[in-house]
Order: structure tokens, then sequence, then C-alpha cells
């Protein structure tokens, strides 16, 4: 059996090998994406802080400003209304307002969407971009980085790739430790887990694979089960669903009548800052159907996710009252498990050493690529086996001469060597 194990191990590195040395790379790097589109870009994405605010403490954007924001954005033909608006995260960020591309060509084309930066205190347009378009410029460096990792630039088709290589991504790492697993002594585990000084050069590289495997199995794990559940969640909910409750996703849908007035952005950020008066409200949904409500993201103290948060809440567009709120800080059963698993596919979960933690383990499948190879190149060139020297056949005894008794007919005495 573990052989087998083995080979499939073998086949699914040397197959998946490149994409998922891909996935880690561009997944250590976007791992740090916001502070590094930032640096990069300090034009587009910085600006001044309020006067007598500190730049990098958290800002709380009032309801009046975000409407003043939607209000200069769709009284201009430029630009007009956006899908999504991200409110500043700290003091020095600027609005960012989402325009929802139109229809891919195919499955297979990776969709534009169009980014406008506002300066908070001006309402300024301080410029934008096409967030998925590809290009090696300082604007497009970053959003380009995260559109490999999450659709190798290729869409919705690319989301299935990547899906199929979280699976192989497990696969790997289950076969990898039924493989790496050592006699039960407590020499055979230190060996299996240690590399040693004085090896050569095969021999090294298949101490490393086997004790950095080890070490980052249980990262590994997380890693691609929370890839496969981001790209295909209908791969894995079934399996959720079979361990823990977990409420459907159906959309929210306003209450109102169609033709009811509609409250602004504002009015709607209002009324999610009044259900979580402590959190901060980090993106607004502007509804594009006269069905459709807004929604509204908020950042909660004491959640795992960082950033834009994972409380989510509908906002009836036209009479401002809460339809639905998803809590990740009340969740139970599968609903708390969903909600844990970005934060720990990025490490924020666990703060700065958490996402420090993720960028290592992003370096590691090229690290087992290359160690893999070397094992394996090093099996397919063992020597041949030497033909053993061929044994000279003994001298064959001389026949003892007749004695004078054989003659007379008695039987004679002949010297066998086997007896000596």
């Amino acid at each position: 059996m573990k052989p087998l194990i083995r080979t499939v191990h073998l086949w699914a590195g040397l197959i998946f090998g490149t994409i998922l040395v891909l996935q880690g790379l561009t997944g250590t790097v976007i791992g740090w994406r916001h502070e590094l589109d930032a640096w990069l870009n300090p034009g587009l994405l910085r600006v001044a802080p309020p006067a007598g605010a500190v730049a990098g403490l958290e800002a709380r954007p009032a309801p009046a400003q975000v409407a003043a924001v939607m209000a200069r954005l769709a009284g201009d033909p430029s630009y007009g209304r956006p899908d999504t608006l991200f409110l500043p995260e700290v003091h020095g960020d600027v609005y960012v307002a989402w325009y929802r591309p139109g229809k891919p060509e195919s499955s297979w084309t990776q969709g534009v969407t169009r980014q406008v930066m506002v300066d908070p205190a001006t309402l300024a347009v301080l410029g934008e971009r096409n967030w998925g378009e590809a290009g090696l410029s300082r604007p497009l460096l970053m959003p380009t980085l995260f559109h490999l990792h999450r659709y190798l630039m290729a869409g919705e088709g690319g989301k299935v790739v990547i899906a199929v290589q979280g699976v192989a991504l497990m696969l790997l790492t289950l076969t990898g430790i039924v493989v790496w697993w050592p006699k039960m002594t407590l020499s055979a585990f230190w060996h299996a887990i240690s590399v040693r000084r004085g090896s050569n050069w095969p021999k090294f590289n298949f101490q490393l694979h086997r004790a950095a495997g080890f070490y980052t199995a249980p990262v590994l794990l997380v890693l691609a089960f929370s890839g496969v559940y981001f790209n295909a969640p209908d791969w894995v909910t079934p399996a959720i669903r079979a361990v823990a409750p977990l409420s459907k996703n159906d959309k929210a849908v306003n209450a109102s009548p169609k033709d009811a007035p509609r409250i602004d952005a504002g009015a709607a950020m209002a009324a999610a800052q009044a259900r979580y008066p402590e959190g901060r409200v980090s993106r607004i949904g502007i509804p594009g159907k006269p069905e459709q409500p807004y929604e509204v993201r908020v950042r909660q103290p004491g959640e795992l996710r960082h950033g834009a948060g994972a409380t989510r809440v509908s906002v009836d567009a036209g009479s401002g009252a809460v339809l639905r709120a998803i809590d990740p800080l009340t969740a139970r059963g599968g609903d708390w498990f969903v909600s844990t698993l970005f934060p720990l596919h990025t490490g924020e979960a666990f703060g700065t050493a958490g996402r420090i933690l993720i960028s290592v383990v992003g370096v590691m499948p090229l690290l087992f690529f290359v160690t893999g190879l070397v094992v394996w190149i090093k099996f397919r060139r063992k020597p041949a086996k030497r033909k053993a020297p061929a044994v000279a056949a003994a001298p064959r005894p001389e026949p003892a001469p007749v004695s004078n008794m054989a003659k007379s007919g008695t039987s004679p005495v002949v010297h066998d060597p086997r007896y000596g």
C-alpha cells in the first residue's frame, strides 16, 4: 500500500507542482497586498490625514461624508453611481469606488473592474485603474498578482482550476503524511523531523523535503481546504453540513415596495452603525435593482478577520430597516467554521505573526518541488547492478588407476575428494 501512496504523491507533485509554486509565491506577496499597494502608489492610495488626526490610526467616516462622496461620483457623468464603495480604514486612506464590469466574453476571460479613488477631505478624484487588467506597472502590479493567485488571470474558469489545485494540495499533503510516517520509536521519529549535517546532496534534499513537510502539513491543509471553499464552495459545503449546521447563503430582498423612495448610502451606513455601534463600517454595496437592499460590511472588535471584517448587514433600500445581520461573533457550528476560513487563509487571525507564518509557508511549494525533483532524479539514475563474476568450474578429478584388485575382479577402493 505504501509504494502505491508514494507513487500517487510523486505524480501529483509532478503534475501540479508548477501551479502550486505559482500559488505559493503569489500568496506570499499578496498577504501584504494593501501595504505594498499603498507603498507603490502613494499618489493614488494615500492622502494627508485630516487636521488633528494621526496617520495610520483607525478612521471612522461619518455617514454624511459617505453620502457626499456618492453624490460627487453620481453627479459626474465621467463616473456615475458605483456598485460598491470602500471606506478609509485608517487616516490617510482614500475612498475606493468600484464599478461592476460588463459580462466577460467567456468563462475564461478575466473580468476587469474600474476603481476610482476619492480624497475624503476634498472629494477630489485622485485617479483610477482597472482592477483585473494584467500589467507590471505600479498601479497594476498588485492587482495582477492577486488575480494570478485567485483566477490565474482566467476568470471563472481559472477559479475552477485553482479549486482543483486545492484538492491536489490536500492529496499531496495527506499522502505525504502517510509516506513520511516513521516507525514508532523515538530515534525513528527524530530522524523523520530533522535534517542532519554531513549528508550528501540527494540525502540532504530528502531529509529537508521530509522534515519541512512534517512542520508545514497542518498549515497546508488549512490553506488547501479554504482555497477550495473560496473558489468552489459547492464542493465542500455538503461535507461541512454533514458535521455542523450551515445556513443557506440566500440573498436578502427589500421588504418595502419597489416604487418607494430610496434612502442614500449614508442612511444605510447609519442603520448598520446603529446595529453595531462599536463596529467600523468598511464598505457599502449599492443596490443595482429595485428589489436589492444595501449590503453593509462592518468590522467588530474581536473579529478574527481584520480589515473589512466579516459582519454583514442587509439594509432595506426603501425603509432603512435592517433586514438581516450575519454576525461572526455569535455564529455557531458550520457558520462559525466558515467565518474563520478567510482569516486563517491569510494568517490575520493570529495578527502579524500569523501573516508572517503564511508568507513563509507560501515559499514551501517551491522548496518541495525542487527537493522532490532532486530525489526523484536520483532514484531514476540508480546505477545498474554489476554482474557477478562467473565461477570457474572445478577441475574434474583424474580417474583413479585401476588396481590389480580390479583386474582380479575385486572391488577397487576409489578416493572420493568430498570426504577428504
